[in-house]
């Protein structure tokens, strides 16, 4: 990246970061236990940029690389993991509907996405298709110079509020990976309804839900990607939110380890504040250790993706790495800290939760393994 444009991602991340500390960590305990989503900060985080990073700036977005949106999404998730994948997934609708449509056809929801009025969401997920994304069943079936859609999507992440949607489906029945073709389903006219089929209490701020989709009319110029190009989307798409997921695993273990060692250094047992005993101490230096390395990888795959190079390979290691580093730390991080460890006004207990919905979306870390088995155990 150009220096200009280096001095720009990290104006926006600082942006970020603030937003973070001073809006979504102090409401996040409260958004968990109400069961709701932070769409008043949410907003806010829009009229910063953030819904609009990778949108050309002849659209109304900043026009900024990939690594800008993996950065952004690691400096939210320190405070907030389910907010931050929040915001990522309207982004990421904005990005798609700006790059795959005509500027005419983008510009019906455009302008709210980027304002955050309205919320986007990418929908892949059903009853019996998760990572096996080829199995989606899903119909799709021509009408007149458009199409008609028929189905059900589950675990779609803010599917309870989003109404500017990706929605892929299938239109050859049996047809597999050829037959999946990308539409815009706008959650406002008459064939969509919202369902509680997939809602989870889990991380509440990630608004996880789903809907049904029963004859509802695409436009034959809402067509995002045609039968047989939407799987090859759909999976370069996956490639690039497993490297944000990954930042945003790391984002929280080093949150928790800054939460411990603010902890450690007020706290005294035996007469002894906390670092002074070998075993706490080696807890946190395990934790970053991993982090360090996680990180790199982290980088590295940041990297390919900025340059256009072949993501497959180091995302899938990026993601399996950093998920897994932060499931192995997040839990002795928060017992590090005791009963205060529990304490909904930290991070913790949250950051925990987290970790383990990190390994499975944007495929779960046994799918990831087999991809990367094929592509490394095997010689390929």
């Amino acid at each position: 990246m150009s220096e200009q444009l280096v001095e720009r991602v990290a104006r926006l991340v600082q942006s970020a970061s603030r937003l973070a500390e001073d809006r979504v960590r102090p409401q996040a305990a409260r958004w968990q236990a109400e069961r709701s989503m932070g769409l008043d900060v949410l907003r806010e985080g829009a009229q910063l940029g953030l819904t609009g990073m990778q949108v050309p700036v002849e659209l109304g977005g900043l026009g900024l690389p990939f690594s800008c949106k993996s950065h952004v999404g690691a400096a939210l998730a320190e405070a907030d993991f389910g907010f931050s994948l929040s915001l990522i997934n309207t982004a990421g609708v904005a990005a798609t509907l700006a790059l795959s449509l005509p500027p005419t056809v983008a510009q019906r929801w455009l302008p709210q996405l980027l304002s955050g009025e309205r919320i986007g969401c990418t929908a892949l997920t059903e009853a019996s298709a998760g990572s096996d994304f080829g199995a989606i069943q899903m119909l799709a079936t021509p009408h007149g110079s458009g199409w008609r859609l028929h189905g059900e999507k589950r675990w779609i992440i803010n599917a309870q509020v989003a109404d500017v949607m990706v929605v892929y489906a299938q239109t050859q029945p049996g047809a597999g990976p050829k037959g999946i073709a990308a539409f815009v389903v706008d959650g406002t006219r008459p064939g969509f309804k919202r369902s509680d089929q997939g809602h989870t209490e889990t991380l509440a701020s990630l608004g996880t839900g789903g809907f049904v989709l029963d004859g509802y009319e695409v436009q034959g110029d809402e067509v995002l990607a045609a039968p047989g190009a939407a799987f090859k989307r759909a999976m370069q798409s996956i490639n690039y939110a497993r490297i944000y997921v990954a930042a945003m695993a790391a984002a929280m273990v080093r949150d928790s380890l800054r939460i411990a060692l603010q902890y450690g250094q007020k706290r005294k047992t035996f007469g002894m504040y906390l670092p002074m005993h070998q075993s706490w101490r080696w807890t946190l230096t395990d934790a970053f250790i991993d982090l360090e390395a996680a990180q790199l990888m982290i980088d590295r795959a940041n990297a390919a993706s900025d340059s256009g190079q072949a993501l497959e390979g180091v995302a899938a290691q990026a993601k399996v790495f950093a998920t897994r580093m932060a499931c192995k730390h997040l839990g002795p991080l928060q017992h590090a800290l005791g009963a205060a460890g529990l304490s909904p006004d930290l991070a913790l207990s949250r950051h925990v939760a987290a970790a383990q919905v990190a390994t499975l979306v944007d495929g779960s870390t046994e799918m990831l393994m087999e991809r990367i088995a094929m592509k490394y155990a095997s010689g390929a």
